[in-house]
């Protein structure tokens, strides 16, 4: 019998790189100067910009009339996070930026308000590919000229949407119509999980179309895709951004799903990191689902949200998928966790999975099960299937309070 005992290690995520900002005042020409050089990681907060300051007069400027309809507008969660003058400023970059404009002027001189509302307009509109949301921004007395930077535009940009839409159609033939509103996130979060690699190489890898058409991608886009998905099917979902304590930049999710909000985060749901840290050769099916569908309190065990805007309460596990699937335990109760290993390995399942309602129960369970409990279940796949030796493998995290069994039936 092989019995490998490996404690789970916390998540090893790469570290992207942050930004520098240099700062040149220019005597005489009462002009300043803020670069930021390039960095991997691009959220739209941290783009690459280029302000100048100088005099003007609004009375030549060639703005735009606003065509976007307010209701296109008002679902935005970030945009719902601003006051009407930062509002109009975010339908006027959106309006350019949605045009493809090389221009576009904006009833504004104030910097840091242009800055926050570009990053805003990113965090809201996934549907943005061909915009990586660095830009220069050229501030006059009464009014700004913002001139992005495109990834793609005219031919080529109608090429990739296209192969966007189709990527969309193929991903959302498998809603059927008896599906509720949570079977529907999970299936995104499945499909996602099921369909990407995580690769810091991957071209495009900010935007969704690495995700859904190159199938290779990052935190941004894994959060992207999913944010695109769920609005495809009107249910809300948020993009967020913050870090994992002492690795770096991150990006998830919040999804709304029957009036109330959960975190959601896709990337973590990919079984390649189970495998990373185990050592083992774990199924390539074996998503983890702890962050699917969860409460504040337990993303943020090894998350950190960024507190630029205030994101909604998800106060609810109701919705856990461990909960809901009968493999989450709020007492250690030895005959029970028996019986339910020994059930996974009746039906030949790849694993058995139990989660603890705090850290003091996974604890207080975790020696009676891999010790005792753990052999028992094997004996018994050992005598059911007619089998001359049994292997089995397991990972153990004490930081979602879960401890997981591979059974081999070879």
């Amino acid at each position: 019998m092989r019995n490998r005992r490996k404690r789970r290690k916390r998540k090893q995520w790469p570290a992207f790189l942050g930004f520098f900002l240099a700062v040149c005042i220019l005597s005489g020409m009462g002009t300043v100067v803020l670069k930021q050089f390039p960095q991997i990681f691009t959220s739209a907060k941290e783009a690459a910009q280029t302000v100048k300051l100088q005099a003007g007069h609004e009375e030549s400027v060639p703005f735009e009339k606003i065509k976007v309809p307010e209701v296109d507008m008002a679902g935005g969660y970030y945009y719902q996070q601003l006051g009407e003058e930062e509002q109009k400023l975010y339908t006027e970059i959106y309006q350019g930026i949605l045009e493809s404009s090389d221009s576009i002027y904006v009833h504004s001189s104030n910097v840091e308000a242009l800055k926050k509302v570009s990053s805003f307009i990113f965090c809201d509109r996934p549907e943005l590919f061909w915009c990586g949301g660095e830009m220069q921004m050229t501030s006059y007395a009464d009014y700004s000229e913002i001139q992005p930077v495109y990834l793609y535009t005219g031919e080529e940009k109608e090429q990739r949407q296209s192969r966007i839409d189709t990527a969309v159609s193929e991903c959302l033939s498998g809603i059927t119509g008896d599906m509720t509103e949570y079977d529907k996130i999970k299936y995104i979060f499945e499909y996602l999980v099921n369909t990407v690699d995580y690769n810091l190489e991957a071209p495009d890898n900010q935007n969704i179309y690495s995700a859904l058409v190159g199938k290779s991608s990052v935190c941004a886009g894994y959060s992207r895709a999913a944010q695109y998905l769920l609005q495809q099917l009107g249910i809300e979902c948020i993009y967020v951004t913050g870090t994992i304590p002492e690795q770096g930049a991150h990006a998830w999710n919040i999804v709304k799903c029957g009036g109330q909000y959960y975190q959601m985060d896709v990337t973590f749901g990919d079984p390649v990191f189970l495998e990373a840290e185990s050592g083992e050769n774990i199924p390539d099916k074996s998503t983890n689902y702890d962050y699917l569908c969860c409460s504040d309190a337990e993303i943020l065990k090894n998350h950190t949200m960024d507190t630029d805007v205030s994101y909604p309460l998800c106060s609810s596990m109701d919705l856990n998928y461990y909960k809901l699937n009968g493999m989450y335990y709020e007492e250690f109760q030895p005959e029970q966790l028996l019986e339910d290993m020994n059930q996974t390995i009746y039906n030949k399942e790849s694993s058995f999975t139990c989660k603890f309602a705090s850290d003091t129960l996974y604890q207080q369970s975790h020696d009676g099960i891999l010790n005792g409990l753990v052999q028992n279940a094997a004996q018994n796949l050992l005598e059911h299937y007619g089998l001359e030796t049994v292997q089995y493998t397991y990972v153990e995290d004490d930081v979602m309070d879960k401890i997981i069994i591979f059974w081999n039936y070879q």
